[in-house]
């Protein structure tokens, strides 16, 4: 067995060594806050984007930002993404797999303990793991865990994951944010609602939807980490109050500026704007089961219709890329750079649209800014592109709260977004899999199925990158899936606010461990 203390698939060593700083830290009037030795103390104060009144503790219903940040704070993974993109061990002291990688052993740390003091347990990590994995559950990682064919203790310390078939990815589906572990009540189950974790961080306070309030573990078993002597989530959904509280000093820290008035940070030596490159997308799902999404011919006119530049200019203001209808950024491996791009062609949605029997198309697109920051002015500006093409797209503003929801997988056509995952086979399963319950366009596609499976066993490197970039193909060609653009993560602080030399680029926030790895200059 091969044993590893990180993992690295092959394909991305070169990739990594080119953009392992990547990303850009842009200092207004001063330079970014950083030690050479994190520092302790202090309260953290967050205005958060996203928040719902349903979200709750259970790790299985996690579905927004307030609730991955509070997730990676509070409880802990097998394993976490490290800077340089790699599946880092962190409940796991290392982990190995057979030479087939069809089964994967995890030792766990000696010294990990949950917050009442219980020594963390192989049978811990398989009640938690078996939580997804039920009938009944509709965890988002469910689909990710439908390989596994069995798990079991091998005494108070080792974890057994048998698998249908290899997986050289399969470590990274142990950062998942769902994936937290809880202790095993006895019975081969977890509490959903505990609030014993395993994080740097115990909860004070937890109002769904409105604030959660962290105090620091004295008894920590993580050395470096957990710096903040408290944290205080707030949900802050209006982009103007969010920038205002940041500001007037109310809060230290916010999500996704309103990039239209970025410009007004920029007047505050005080404050700085921080960027990660990454997978994070914007999506405009349409449901394949619901007439006239159910023609391929009018997905394809839609997604000629929409100017993917002048979103990334207008609405972006240039913090991103144009997309191509697939969801595998440029930076990920095995991304495939040879697919034509789709671009804004009224000419070509009409010839589409006349394919499907039609000469002109009415479509309502349901948006609402808890979808991205910007989406209702990225609607509105698809919709005036799409007339152009005979399209008619109404713009039906939803409100922010409760938005995932009551919107986003239920209704036909939508605004949404990705934080996107480190490997195709984690996206694709997550978001585009024929089961996955995150399926947001009911896209079942058999050739993407069988490729998908085929793709995440095979070893050699330049097969898996064939099979992956026809499933890019797919998705485009085929998938309901209208992807315009990725968009770089935007945050911004006060200049108090300190970080590693790198931070991981997976996703916003240092990949939302940033209440454990930042720390106060």
């Amino acid at each position: 067995m091969k044993r590893f203390t990180g993992f690295t698939s092959p394909s991305r060593r070169g990739f990594l060594a080119g953009t392992a700083a990547a990303g850009m830290t842009l200092g207004l009037g001063l330079t970014p806050a950083r030690a050479a030795e994190p520092q302790k103390g202090g309260t953290l104060r967050v205005g958060f984007t996203q928040g719902s009144t349903s979200d709750s503790l259970d790790p299985a219903t996690y579905s927004n930002d307030f609730m991955f940040a509070t997730s990676y704070a509070v409880f802990s993974t097998l394993v976490e993404i490290a800077p340089d993109g790699s599946a880092k061990p962190d409940l796991a002291e290392s982990y190995e797999a057979t030479p087939d990688a069809a089964t994967w052993t995890f030792r766990l740390r000696d010294d990990a303990t949950f917050s009442d003091g219980k020594t963390v347990t192989a049978n811990d990590v398989v009640a938690s793991v078996r939580h997804h994995m039920g009938d009944q559950s509709k965890s988002g990682v469910k689909p990710l865990l439908a390989q596994i064919t069995d798990i079991k203790a091998d005494g108070d310390k080792v974890v057994v994951f048998t698998l249908q078939s290899g997986n050289a990815d399969f470590p990274f589906i142990f950062n998942d944010y769902h994936l937290t572990i809880r202790q095993d009540q006895g019975d081969g189950t977890i509490d959903p609602d505990t609030r014993i974790g395993t994080g740097g961080y115990v909860i004070e306070a937890f109002e769904p939807g409105v604030r959660i309030e962290l105090a620091r573990r004295d008894d920590y078993w993580k050395e470096g980490a957990a710096h903040f002597d408290k944290v205080l989530i707030l949900k802050v959904g209006d982009a103007a109050a969010r920038m205002n509280a940041l500001m007037t000093g109310e809060v230290d820290l916010i999500d996704r500026p309103d990039l239209k008035t970025i410009h007004m940070l920029e007047r505050n030596r005080d404050l700085r704007i921080h960027t990660q490159n990454g997978t994070l997308h914007y999506t405009m799902p349409m449901h394949v089961t619901t007439a006239p999404f159910d023609d391929v011919n009018v997905r394809l006119a839609l997604k000629h219709a929409i100017d993917r530049e002048a979103i990334v200019q207008k609405v972006l203001k240039g913090y991103g890329t144009v997309g191509n209808d697939h969801p595998i950024a440029s930076s990920m491996p095995f991304y495939n750079a040879d697919l034509e791009q789709h671009a804004y062609d009224p000419d070509k949605a009409k010839h589409y649209l006349g394919k499907a029997g039609l000469d002109s198309l009415e479509v309502t697109l349901h948006t609402a800014d808890a979808a991205f920051n910007g989406a209702v002015d990225a609607s509105v500006l698809f919709s005036e592109a799409a007339k152009a093409a005979g399209i008619s797209v109404n713009v039906a503003r939803e409100p922010d709260d409760g938005y995932w929801s009551n919107v986003w997988l239920q209704k036909p056509f939508c605004t949404s977004y990705w934080g996107g995952r480190p490997t195709p086979d984690l996206m694709f399963s997550a978001g585009y899999a024929a089961d996955a319950d995150w399926n947001a366009t009911k896209w079942q596609n058999e050739r993407f199925n069988e490729l998908l499976l085929d793709a995440r066993a095979e070893l050699d490197e330049s097969l898996r990158a064939e099979m992956y970039g026809e499933m890019q193909m797919l998705c485009q060609t085929d998938g309901g899936a209208l992807i315009p653009a990725f968009g770089q993560y935007v945050s911004a602080m006060n200049t108090r606010v300190a970080m590693p030399e790198k931070v991981s680029e997976m996703w916003d926030l240092d990949s939302q461990r940033f209440i454990e790895r930042w720390w106060f200059a």
